[in-house]
């Protein structure tokens, strides 16, 4: 794989050559995922935890056509300022926003399409893309997936989101091979909520089990990435009645104005954090610092092995 499109900012490249834990983080959170300056204060205090914890954190983004794995706070402020006027960028996207020397936001997918080329097997997020609601028509199926079929990259998140359809989902991850973990639950969490009423493939009790399986996968040659799914802390989980009604009216609202493709995430976050008053943004920020959290723990045993 040709390095020349890659920066790894220099800390980072340190610690991999140094064996130490790193750990990735996407940048469309920061773009897409909330107002300035909210999504600055996240993007840094999520960087935050993973030091605290004695991981390096690489956030990653594209800036000016360069593939980036490893921020600094000015390019994290540049991100935050510029917010929706960067453009979100998925695997397809980023040949022509490198020949174009142009910004972008990554997405789960391209997230781990450049942390793999900078050899930081474990990333944190919220939650994963996956088979839209009616996709058996529309055919809306996040890159994502197909990502996690062939990219050995590990994904720390809070499951599917909810306004997706959680149990093709799962069909699609199945039939492509991927891991679903779940750390310490049976089922897999949806996102807002702990739970969604379907199962994952595997429960795992601690960081050095999921860490030793990674180990497993990958030295056995296998391909692509595994779903580790951390269910929302008790106390940020959202009504789960409540929630999936405000989906649904979003959905709706939604499908009235037209609105599909990639445009359809930002749309539907943006809509129910506005019909939960702001509570399900509060909700998805702790999400993360909680994936984080965990994350960081399975980076410093992967490390560790």
């Amino acid at each position: 794989m040709n390095q020349n499109y890659l920066d790894v900012k220099e800390e980072v490249a340190q610690a991999i050559q140094d064996g130490q834990a790193v750990l990735a983080l996407e940048s469309t959170i920061i773009s897409h995922g909330m107002p300035y300056p909210e999504n600055v204060e996240t993007a840094l205090k999520v960087e935050e935890i993973a030091r605290k914890a004695g991981v390096v954190p690489a956030t990653i983004a594209i800036i000016g056509g360069r593939l980036k794995a490893g921020l600094s706070h000015s390019e994290i402020e540049y991100f935050g300022k510029k917010g929706t006027d960067i453009a979100k960028a998925s695997r397809r996207d980023l040949p022509y926003l490198i020949s174009k020397g142009f910004d972008g936001a990554t997405t789960v997918a391209s997230t781990m399409i450049i942390a793999e080329m900078a050899q930081i097997p474990i990333f944190a997020t919220g939650g994963i893309g996956g088979v839209h609601r009616g996709a058996e028509t529309s055919f809306d199926i996040s890159a994502d997936l197909q990502e996690l079929a062939q990219t050995k990259v590990a994904v720390i998140c809070a499951g599917a989101k909810s306004i997706l359809d959680i149990g093709l989902t799962l069909e699609y991850l199945e039939t492509q091979g991927v891991p679903v973990l779940g750390y310490r639950t049976e089922e897999l969490p949806a996102f807002y909520t702990q739970k969604s009423g379907y199962k994952v493939d595997y429960a795992m009790d601690s960081p050095e089990a999921i860490a030793s399986l990674l180990k497993a996968k990958w030295e056995m040659g296998l391909k692509g990435g595994v779903v580790i799914a951390n269910p929302i802390p008790e106390e940020y989980s959202m009504d789960p009645q409540m929630i999936n009604s405000i989906i649904e009216n979003a959905l709706d609202d939604m499908k009235s104005l037209g609105i599909k493709g990639k445009e359809s995430t930002p749309y539907l976050l943006a809509r129910i954090a506005e019909l939960s008053q702001g509570n399900s943004l509060h909700s998805n920020v702790e999400l993360v610092y909680n994936n984080v959290r965990l994350a960081s723990e399975i980076s410093k045993s992967y490390f560790s092995k």
